[in-house]
């Protein structure tokens, strides 16, 4: 409509019985346009809800174990985490060092090692093996499409893992 006055802009939302909602208050002259405020509001909460909607959400499981964990007992584990890795959820396996055992880090890495080849059909190592404190982590994020690697391209390729001692 370009340039008018206010009194006359207003004039002309209240004939289309609509509201005069300033657009752009920095610009100069300031942006105004005649709409209705309740269903703008209404169409952009509606476009955030389905903006929200379409967000994936990733969601990470643990998977907790000590370096005296037993192979049966880790073997529950693989299994809860192979079948996370195979519906699209990533994995973090923490091994918690308690009293004297933080003085055999390998242990722990050793059994990361073995944990990450049970599950290289389903996954891959995203986070290699770090130790934080008293606490050794690796994440293993599911392999894209679900697709299975076969025996000979996981002894093609061995991953290999290693581990960032920090002592405090």
């Amino acid at each position: 409509m370009g340039v008018t006055p206010i009194e006359e802009a207003l004039k002309i939302a209240n004939q289309a019985e609509l509201d005069l909602v300033e657009v752009a208050p920095n610009a100069e002259p300031p942006v105004c346009r005649v709409m209705d405020v309740g269903k703008f509001i209404y169409e952009r909460t509606k476009k955030e809800r389905e903006a929200k909607k379409a967000q994936t959400k990733i969601e990470v499981k643990e998977i907790r174990l000590r370096p005296k964990t037993n192979v049966h007992h880790r073997s529950f584990k693989t299994r809860d985490a192979h079948r996370w890795l195979e519906n699209g959820i990533k994995v973090r396996v923490t091994i918690r060092f308690r009293g004297r055992e933080i003085t055999y880090p390998e242990l722990a890495l050793e059994d990361l090692k073995e944990i990450a080849e049970e599950l290289s059909d389903t996954s891959f190592v995203e986070q290699m093996p770090n130790m934080e404190g008293k606490v050794m982590t690796m994440v293993l994020s599911p392999s894209k499409f679900g697709k299975k690697k076969s025996a000979a391209e996981i002894q093609s390729k061995p991953e290999q893992i290693e581990v960032e001692i920090k002592s405090e």
